[in-house]
């Protein structure tokens, strides 16, 4: 009896040429069907279909695939089974059998990055494929208040590389944040939303690591949107750094969509507060004259 089965994939990106297959090439995708493939002796080819596609370099803790499996097995068998066949910079964290309708790519609502800025003045080697690098001077602040310009829907064709063959550069950001971790003297930006261009998030950070510099004006995001001119965001963050996160499907993505509402009511009940207290205020200051 054949099952549709949902695995959620971590990897380290650095050995990897990406995840889709590639001619020649070592990618997760390949690597994983040859595993698959070796547990179901079969003679027809099983293929998977990932969320989305992520470059050389990139890492994942939340990958999603989806694939066929012609024989009945259990989702934790399948895990164990598949992990025992792996490399070890490749693993299943969570795998389960769903609906003979699930898409792994069509069905998810939303995807979050993370992006790890080393800041040491001189590459860390024990974190040189895994963070981007940032020696120059910044101010962690002038990114707060430009990084809430990125939430929201947008044309983003000034932060999407010439490679990309998409349509529509119109994308929603849902959630935007940036954080400092002294510890490790990391930045951690995050970026949340319904889908995301070619190179976007890693164009993303590197003009908000401009804007932190004082090289770009702190809202100088607002002015990337209406030249929709890919060469005025200039930089693109190494690969190293970025981390696809999660992907939400269902309920989580409902939830997520929620959260986003509830933000934007309390975001636009403060910016009214704000504005009675300045109408109250009005009628005292024009007394005093």
């Amino acid at each position: 009896m054949t099952r549709r089965y949902k695995i959620t994939i971590a990897y380290d990106g650095t050995q990897f040429a990406g995840f889709q297959s590639q001619p020649r090439q070592r990618t997760v995708q390949s690597v994983l069907e040859q595993a698959i493939n070796k547990m179901s002796k079969e003679s027809d080819y099983i293929a998977i279909f990932g969320s989305g596609r992520t470059d050389a370099g990139v890492h994942a803790l939340g990958q999603v695939a989806h694939f066929d499996f012609p024989h009945d097995m259990a989702g934790d068998a399948m895990l164990r089974g598949l992990n025992s066949m792996l490399p070890l910079d490749l693993e299943i964290v969570a795998c389960e059998i769903v609906e003979p309708t699930f898409h792994a790519r069509y069905q998810a609502h939303a995807k979050r990055y993370m992006y790890r800025v080393s800041r040491s003045w001189f590459m860390d080697p024990f974190k040189r494929f895994y963070t981007g690098h940032y020696k120059y001077p910044l101010d962690v602040q002038r990114i707060r208040e430009a990084i809430p310009d990125l939430v929201g829907t947008h044309d983003f064709s000034s932060f999407v590389a010439s490679g990309s063959q998409t349509k529509s550069h119109v994308r929603t950001i849902y959630e935007a944040t940036v954080r400092e971790d002294p510890a490790a003297n990391e930045v951690i930006f995050e970026f949340c939303g319904n889908g995301f261009l070619y190179n976007q998030v890693r164009i993303m950070v590197a003009t908000l690591l401009e804007i932190g510099n004082g090289r770009r004006e702190v809202h100088d995001i607002l002015r990337l949107y209406e030249v929709k001119d890919r060469s005025q965001a200039r930089e693109t963050a190494p690969a190293s750094g970025l981390y696809l996160k999660e992907v939400y499907y269902g309920a989580d993505a409902k939830r997520l969509e929620e959260t986003k509402k509830l933000a934007e009511k309390q975001q636009a009940g403060m910016q009214n507060e704000s504005l009675m207290q300045t109408d109250e205020e009005q009628p005292k200051l024009t007394a005093k004259k």
